[in-house]
C-alpha cells in the first residue's frame, strides 16, 4: 500500500527568468517540440510515478502555469511560488507547504533539463532506496566542467560534499566529477537539512549542494549515481535549446522507425511529442507534424506538408505542401499539393481536395472532388459531387457566415461563385461562370452569368478608329508647330498664331 511515507514526490525548479535567453519570455516557457522546457522535467517525474508533481515558479508565475496545467490537463500538479530567487535551496525550501503532509522521498529536478530520460531518474531513485540513504545525486564527468559544482570524495571514493565552481580551491576545480543538479532524498532529511542551509559562500546564496555533506555524515551517506552528460545538461540560452531539440527529434524519429515508419530524411523532418503515426507511413522530407496530429497505417505525407492538430485516417495520400489545422481526413482521401485545410475542415473517404484549394468549416462526403483553384468555406458538400477550378462559396456578408449546402452527384462548373446561403440539390448542374444567390433544385441546371453577345467586325472597326483618333494628333501637332523667320514658311497656322 502506498502511502504519504513511501509515495514518491517530486519537487521541480523553474522560477528563474533565465537572461542568457535574451528574452521577454520566461526561460522555461520556450518551447521545443511543441512543449515548454517545463514541461519534460515534469513528465519525467510523472512517468515514474511522482504524486504530487510541485513546480516552484517565480519569474512570469502565472505564465508558467498556465502553460503546464493546459499541456498536462488532469496532472497530480501543484505549484509553489519563490518570491525572491535566494538559491535552490530557498527554491526547494519554497515547495514545503505544497507537499502538504507527504513524508516519503522526493525527487528534485531542474525545469531546464528536457533531454533527461525516465529510467536515468529512476536510477537516482532506486540507487538511494537501495543504499536506504538520505540523498542520491546525479554526477556526471565532464572533460571542461567549467561552472559546475564538483563533487568531493574520501579515501573510499565515497561523496563528502560538492563545492561550486566560485568557491572551490584549484585542486578542487580540476576534479571533473561534477552535480548534475538532480537529486533524491529522504523527505524527513529534506526538511531538516534546508533548516540548516546558510549563505555563507561567494553567491550569498542558500545552496542545495550543502545537503551533501549533511547527508555524508548521517546514517547510509550520499549516494552519488552516474547519469550521462547529454541527458542531465540544462538549456541555458537559444543554441542550446536549438541543439536540445534536434536530440528529442532524432530520439522520436528513431522510435517511430523501429515501430515501421518510414521516414526518408529523418534530418529534414520536425514531430512534436504527443503525435501519433501508425506503422507504414511513410514521411517524405521536411514534413512538420504538431500538436495532437494522428496519422493513419499506410497514409503518405509529402514533402514540405505541415499538419498540425489534423486526424488522418488509413491509406491517405497528403501531397507535398500542403497545411492543415485542426481537420480531419478520412480514409483515402487524398489532398494536394499545395492544399489548405482551414479548422473544421472534414474530407471524406476517398474524396479529392487538390492544388491551390482552401477549405474551412467544409465537409466534403465520400468521393466529392474540388481539384483546383477553389474556396470552400462553411459548406457541407455531397458524396460523389465535382467542384469545378475556380469555384468561391461566399459564406460572409461582411457580419455573418453563411453555409452553402451541395448535394450529392452534383456537378458545379468552373468559376461559378455561390452567395450563401444556398443550397444545390442532388444531382444538379451549375454551369461554368454563374454566380447564383437563389436554390437549386435537384436535377436542375443553373445559369447565372450574362447573355453572351457577339460583334462580327469589332476588332477591325476598332482598330480603324484608333488610326483616325492618332492621324488627328499627328495633324494638330504638325499645325502648331513655329514658323521660320523669313516669313517663306509662314501660312494660315502663323498667321491665326499672330
Amino acid at each position: 500500500m502506498t502511502t504519504s511515507r513511501t509515495r514518491l514526490a517530486a519537487i521541480v525548479l523553474a522560477a528563474g527568468k533565465g537572461t542568457r535567453m535574451k528574452s521577454q519570455k520566461a526561460k522555461v516557457l520556450h518551447e521545443i517540440a511543441g512543449r515548454p522546457l517545463a514541461w519534460f522535467p515534469v513528465m519525467r517525474a510523472l512517468e515514474l510515478g511522482a504524486n504530487p508533481v510541485v513546480v516552484v515558479v517565480g519569474h512570469q508565475a502565472e505564465a508558467v502555469e498556465a502553460a503546464l496545467v493546459a499541456s498536462l490537463p488532469g496532472a497530480p500538479l501543484r505549484f509553489a511560488v519563490q518570491e525572491e530567487q535566494l538559491g535552490t535551496a530557498h527554491a526547494v525550501l519554497s515547495a514545503r507547504d505544497a507537499l502538504g503532509d507527504h513524508e516519503g522521498p522526493v525527487v528534485i529536478l531542474s525545469g531546464d533539463t528536457p533531454l533527461l530520460a525516465t529510467e536515468t531518474l529512476r536510477a537516482v531513485v532506486e540507487a538511494r532506496a537501495k543504499a536506504k540513504a538520505p540523498l542520491a545525486l546525479a554526477a556526471m564527468t565532464l572533460d571542461e566542467p567549467r561552472g559546475y559544482g564538483r563533487i568531493v570524495r574520501d579515501r573510499k571514493r565515497r561523496p563528502q560534499r560538492v563545492v561550486e565552481e566560485k568557491d572551490a580551491s584549484a585542486k578542487e576545480r580540476a576534479i571533473r566529477e561534477v552535480n548534475a543538479g538532480l537529486y533524491c532524498a529522504d523527505g524527513g532529511f529534506l526538511w531538516k537539512g534546508l533548516a540548516k542551509v546558510g549563505a555563507k559562500n561567494a553567491q550569498r546564496e542558500f545552496y542545495l549542494t550543502d545537503l551533501v555533506a549533511m547527508a555524508a555524515k548521517a546514517k547510509g551517506g550520499a549516494v552519488a549515481v552516474p547519469v550521462p552528460a547529454a541527458e542531465a545538461a540544462g538549456v541555458n540560452d537559444r543554441a542550446e535549446l536549438a541543439r536540445a531539440a534536434r536530440v528529442l527529434k532524432d530520439r522520436h524519429s528513431d522510435a517511430l522507425m523501429k515501430a515501421g515508419v518510414s521516414i526518408e530524411d529523418p534530418a529534414r523532418f520536425d514531430c512534436d511529442e504527443g503525435v501519433e503515426i501508425a506503422a507504414d507511413v511513410v514521411i517524405e522530407p521536411g514534413v512538420r507534424l504538431r500538436g495532437r496530429t494522428r496519422i493513419g497505417a499506410g497514409s503518405t505525407i509529402g514533402a514540405g506538408s505541415v499538419l498540425v492538430n489534423t486526424v488522418v485516417a488509413e491509406g491517405v495520400t497528403v501531397k507535398p505542401y500542403t497545411v492543415t489545422e485542426d481537420a480531419t481526413i478520412a480514409r483515402g482521401a487524398i489532398v494536394g499539393p499545395f492544399s489548405r485545410l482551414r479548422p473544421g475542415s472534414e474530407i471524406g473517404e476517398e474524396a479529392h481536395v487538390g492544388n491551390f484549394v482552401e477549405t474551412k468549416k467544409a465537409r466534403l462526403g465520400k468521393g466529392a472532388k474540388a481539384n483546383h483553384l477553389t474556396y470552400l468555406g462553411d459548406a457541407v458538400i455531397g458524396a460523389g459531387t465535382n467542384v469545378g477550378a475556380g469555384t468561391i462559396t461566399c459564406n460572409y456578408d461582411g457580419e455573418k457566415k453563411h453555409e452553402t449546402r451541395i448535394g450529392e452527384r452534383a456537378f458545379i462548373g468552373s468559376d461559378s461563385i455561390l452567395v450563401a446561403p444556398i443550397t444545390i440539390g442532388d444531382g444538379a448542374y451549375v454551369a461554368a461562370g454563374s454566380t447564383l444567390t437563389d436554390p437549386v433544385p435537384a436535377g436542375a441546371l443553373a445559369l447565372g452569368r450574362a447573355r453572351q453577345s457577339t460583334k462580327e467586325g469589332w476588332v477591325a472597326a476598332r482598330q480603324a478608329a484608333k488610326d483616325a483618333e492618332k492621324a488627328k494628333e499627328q495633324g494638330q501637332e504638325r499645325g502648331s508647330a513655329p514658323a521660320a523667320e523669313g516669313g517663306a514658311g509662314a501660312g494660315p497656322s502663323s498667321r491665326q498664331a499672330g
